[in-house]
Formats: structure tokens, C-alpha cells, sequence
């Protein structure tokens, strides 16, 4: 079935179609490594993992970047406090990073380029630039002249006027235009510099994606990802550089951004006191759980984080795995798991994880009403095979329930026993005893929900 993907500089859903279908490529900025990154920053990283695990089903060589950005001034400011050089602080956080996409069963990238390993290939990119006449050196600055590219903008979908007042913008008096943003910039003795044709210095942000994109992937990439607020002024630029430095070639052909992550209906920041680092959250709740909450809304929307959401991903999982447990002397062959067509037409439609969840939901309620032994191994086999395109229910259950934050184990024999009793009870019209066997369940920790199926349970989380 094909793959449709909404293009966020056409504006469209489009069927994907990549440019050499032997070799899908595709880019996600990644993090700027000066600390441990919040949970807003692995959202892009997560819901993009699995469209890469998409793309691996349809394609028979897919190669996927994520880069490491290495050289900042965050970077420079956090060393110069520590009295250290930046490779004390990028390799540090670089490897936390790694290891906490790891936990939340992000699958390692194909490349993961560092800005400071392709300093040669950025001086080069800005020399033909230059060349060129998109660029220009002023007072050791080169800066990228963004007069010269009339297509200036259409990603964001607004005029440089309206671009530039949104955003933050340095003035300087070297800049012909104060939209112009900076390619290549001075070092000072203390701060980390290359030698170029400018003097010692250092890259801007933008070219280093776009220099290391290029280096990896090529001129022309399929599919460029990112978070939402990199549209503008990061994406931008890097539309404009690429497409000036590589004589008008397309850059990237398809756009996708992610939505934010909000807290309780907040955007997260650190004056609000609301950010919340990956590497805490890994410790407070089941890495499983945290994925699955960055999987229930729709990538391209916002989604809201909060204690509650977290207690029902764990719920969510408690009743998954515990279909998976009651199945364990269920023998499936692993190393060949189908994925159910109804779980992969969603993703390929936009990556709908909601609805891929929803399906994954219908196939733990076959597994649970299966009945005979054939059944119940095809049954298993296509739960576990829709999880693993999603990265989840990659544990073995006794695990699940073990770990932190994963439920207690409970009494399901009494559970169902008072369930059997409430059902008799409500038949009967008694409706007080019903109520007061749902108090009992209750403060047992144990949340029911009556539907059209019968009444399901599952473990509260407090």
C-alpha cells in the first residue's frame, strides 16, 4: 500500500514517491548537546522513528540521519563555566543522548554526523556561496544574502517582514539586510575557532546541517524532519543555503514537522518551571510508557503532557501486557512477525499513530477472546507484530509488571469474581450493591469502564 505524507512546504498530503526508490533518505535534526534534553525534544525522535520503521517495510535501503550539533554558544558558555574544553560537554551529553533514545526504543540512525567532524565541507559550502553571490564576508562574519533568493519564505508560508518580526533577529551593522543570517563567525582566543579564508572562527547553526546533510545523504534528500519551531528561521535557511549552493536543486522534497509538546496546556519552558528532562522522567516512570504517550496523538498536533496521561499509557500497557501474559505458554515464531494490514494502512496514512494504537487496542481484544490454541498463536503472533512496527510490547510481561512504575501484581481471580457479582447485581436492578462492588474495586486500585463489549478493567496508577 503506498505511504501518503503531509508536506509541510506544499501544504498537502502527498503519496510518498522518493527520488531513487533504492536509496530513501532522510534527515531529522537532532540535539545540540550541552545538557540532558527535555521530553519535548524526543517527541520528533519517536514519532519519526517509526515512520523510518515504516519506510524499512517498502523499501529495500533506507538511510537515515540524525546529527549531533557539537559546537554552539550554549555549548561554548556551559565549558567556559566548567573550566573545560566543549568535547568534555558534548561527549558527555552526546552519549546521554544516545542512550536515552535507546530506552525509549528508538532505534540507533544510519549516520549520526557531528558539526565539528565536516568543518571542511561547511568552509566549502559557504565558498561556493559566495562564489555564487548568495553570500558575502563582512567584518570576519559571512553571512547568507537573503534578497538573493526570491523563493525566501514559502516554507513558513510568510513574508521575510512577518518572518522577521516573530523572531529574534541579531542586529548588526555589518548585515545589508537584517534578515541576513550568519554562515560563518569570528572565534575570540578563549572560544572554540577553525581556520577559513575569513580568520579563525566558527559555523552558524544553519550550515551545519545543511553541510553535513550533503556530505551523507546528497544534494537532493526525500525527506528533511524536525520539530514544529525549527520551520522558521532553521528550516528557512536551510532551504535557501542548500538550494543556492547546489545550483537551484530541490533540497528536500518532502518537509515534515512534529507538533509541540505542552504541560497541562502550557507550553514547556524553563521560566515556567515545567521543563522536564528525559533522563528524570526514564527514572520516575516505564520508558515504554513515556513512548507510548509520545505515540497517542497525531505527530502533526499538540500534544499535552501531564501525570494523567502517563498513568493511562502505564493502564494502557498493564492491560496489553497482561493479554500477553495469559498467552505465554502460547508458542509464536518471533523472528517472523506479521504486521496486521490494518495497523500498517494507518501509518502509511500521515502516520496516523492514534488510529495504529486504536488497531493494536482490537487486536489485544482478539488475543484476549481467542479461543482455541490456533487461534490464540495468530491472535498473539499479529499483537506482537503490530508492536514491534510501534516499538512496544518489546518486553516480556513478568518484566513489565516487575519494573517501576508497572502495576502491582493484583488478585484477577477475586477482580472477576466481583465483576461476575456486579454484572448479577445490575441485572438484578441493584443498583446500590453494583455501586458499592465498584467502591470495593476501587480502593482495591482498580478502574472499570462498561461499554458495548462488556465492562473492562484496569490498574489505577496513583
Amino acid at each position: 500500500m503506498p505511504i501518503s505524507l503531509h508536506n509541510s512546504l506544499t501544504r498537502r498530503t502527498e503519496t510518498f514517491t522518493p527520488l531513487d526508490p533504492d536509496r530513501v533518505t532522510m534527515y531529522l535534526c537532532g540535539p545540540t548537546v550541552y545538557n540532558y534534553v527535555h521530553i519535548g525534544n524526543a517527541r520528533g525522535p519517536v514519532v519519526f522513528d517509526v515512520l523510518v520503521r515504516l519506510l524499512r517495510r517498502h523499501y529495500p535501503n533506507v538511510v537515515y540521519a540524525r546529527n549531533i550539533t557539537d559546537v554552539d554558544d550554549k555549548i561554548n558558555t556551559a565549558a567556559q563555566q566548567l573550566g573545560v574544553g566543549i568535547e568534555s560537554i558534548t561527549g558527555r551529553y552526546a552519549e546521554a543522548y544516545r542512550e536515552d533514545m535507546a530506552a525509549l526504543g528508538i532505534a540507533p540512525p544510519d549516520v549520526e554526523p557531528r558539526a565539528t567532524a565536516h568543518i571542511p565541507q561547511i568552509i566549502a559550502m559557504i565558498e561556493r556561496l559566495i562564489v555564487s553571490g548568495h553570500a558575502y564576508a563582512a567584518e570576519g562574519h559571512v553571512l547568507f544574502d537573503v534578497d538573493s533568493y526570491p523563493a525566501y519564505g514559502a516554507l513558513s508560508g510568510r513574508d521575510t517582514e512577518e518572518m522577521l518580526a516573530g523572531a529574534r533577529v541579531e542586529v548588526a551593522p555589518y548585515k545589508k539586510n537584517p534578515g541576513d543570517f550568519v554562515l560563518w563567525k569570528p572565534s575570540t582566543p578563549e572560544l572554540p575557532g577553525w581556520d577559513s579564508p575569513w580568520g579563525r572562527g566558527r559555523p552558524g547553526w544553519h550550515i551545519e546541517c545543511s553541510a553535513m546533510s550533503e556530505a551523507h545523504l546528497g544534494e537532493t534528500i526525500d525527506i528533511h524532519a524536525g520539530g514544529v519551531d525549527l520551520q522558521f528561521p532553521h528550516h528557512e535557511n536551510e532551504i535557501a543555503q542548500s538550494t543556492c549552493a547546489h545550483g537551484g536543486k530541490v533540497f528536500a522534497r518532502y518537509w515534515m514537522h512534529n507538533g509541540m509538546l505542552t504541560f497541562s496546556g502550557r507550553k514547556m519552558s524553563k521560566s515556567l518551571g515545567n521543563v522536564m528532562l528525559v533522563h528524570e522522567l526514564l527514572r520516575e516512570h516505564p520508558p515504554e510508557a513515556l513512548r507510548l504517550l509520545l505515540l497517542r496523538g497525531h505527530y502533526r498536533q499538540p500534544l499535552d503532557w501531564s501525570d494523567a496521561a502517563i498513568a493511562q499509557s502505564i493502564s494502557t500497557l498493564d492491560g496489553w501486557y497482561r493479554v500477553l501474559r495469559d498467552l505465554a505458554d502460547i508458542d509464536v515464531d518471533t523472528a517472523n512477525l506479521p504486521v496486521p494490514a490494518t495497523v500498517e494502512a494507518a501509518l502509511c496514512e500521515d502516520l496516523n499513530t492514534p488510529q495504529a494504537l486504536a488497531e493494536l487496542s482490537q487486536l489485544a481484544d482478539a488475543a484476549r477472546q481467542a479461543g482455541d490454541v490456533e487461534a490464540k498463536r495468530q491472535a498473539k503472533a499479529a499483537l506482537l507484530g503490530a508492536g514491534a512496527l510501534l516499538s512496544l510490547l518489546q518486553q516480556d510481561p513478568e518484566s513489565w509488571f516487575k519494573q517501576a512504575g508497572g502495576a502491582a501484581e493484583v488478585d484477577e481471580a477475586r477482580i472477576e469474581a466481583l465483576l461476575e457479582e456486579r454484572r448479577a447485581a445490575r441485572a438484578a436492578r441493584d443498583f446500590k450493591r453494583a455501586d458499592a462492588i465498584r467502591d470495593e474495586l476501587t480502593a482495591m486500585g482498580i478502574a472499570i469502564e462498561d461499554g458495548a463489549q462488556g465492562t473492562r478493567w484496569n490498574v489505577l496508577k496513583g
